[in-house]
């Protein structure tokens, strides 16, 4: 369907069972979860392991066939980290998998497919067990990861930085540039002088900025009707 049909009851009705299963289900599982997440599709959203913090406007969209899973599989039960810090915005396909340490700064954004790890999970010559060595992921504040780009272990990335589409970052990467290819190499600085909008921006009035969605939602759902949403759902055409 092209067209939103739901009443605006109704779509509150979605939003606040979104919301309930989040609270119930997914914070739990966290040691720490901010205030004001938008998890979309929360039942497609895995988060497993100890010592997993989520900041505060978090955003994190599952989808049927593009799960995000975020595990913490450490050399013990309580072994292992994963922070993520304020405003993440983190986009379907999306996995976060670490033995040891995985730390994500504010405002990160992590487009369809990308995949991060610390540890390459399997030693080369006995295959049954993993390395005993430490290779922490970093990634600073405002970096932008692209459509199914991979962080490999023992990296840092620097703030603000862009990895391209399809990138393999195996190598450190500095602050303000853009990387590309496999591996990943700078093919681009930025302009520190030009000022930087981030999430944290967007998000600097959270309680504000959900009233102004609402008051969208309402001015936009108010005319639909309940009988005429469920013919979209049985039998919808073409201006639907």
């Amino acid at each position: 369907m092209r067209q939103d049909r739901r009443p605006y009851w109704v779509k509150k009705i979605y939003l606040r069972f979104r919301s309930w299963y989040t609270q119930h289900f997914l914070k739990p599982a966290c040691d720490y979860l901010g205030d004001y997440p938008t998890f979309m599709k929360p039942w497609y959203i895995s988060i497993s392991g100890p010592n997993i913090e989520i900041g505060r406007c978090a955003t994190i969209v599952g989808e049927p066939d593009g799960r995000v899973k975020i595990g913490v599989w450490g050399a013990d039960e309580t072994s292992g980290r994963i922070k993520i810090g304020d405003y993440a915005m983190i986009s379907p396909g999306t996995r976060i998998s670490a033995a040891n340490e995985i730390t994500i700064g504010d405002s990160v954004m992590m487009a369809n497919g990308v995949y991060i790890t610390d540890s390459d999970w399997h030693e080369l010559y006995d295959r049954g067990r993993r390395s005993d060595k430490v290779t922490p992921v970093h990634i600073a504040n405002n970096v932008w990861l692209g459509d199914h780009s991979t962080v490999l272990k023992g990296v840092s990335i620097g703030e603000n930085s862009v990895v391209a589409a399809g990138a393999v970052v195996s190598k450190d990467v500095p602050a303000n540039v853009i990387v590309a290819g496999n591996p990943a190499v700078v093919v681009k600085a930025l302009d520190p002088e030009i000022e930087m909008k981030t999430r944290a921006d967007f998000f600097a009035d959270p309680a504000g900025l959900e009233v102004f969605f609402d008051g969208v939602d309402k001015m936009v759902l108010q005319e639909n009707g309940f009988l005429n949403w469920l013919r979209t759902l049985i039998k919808p055409n073409s201006t639907d």
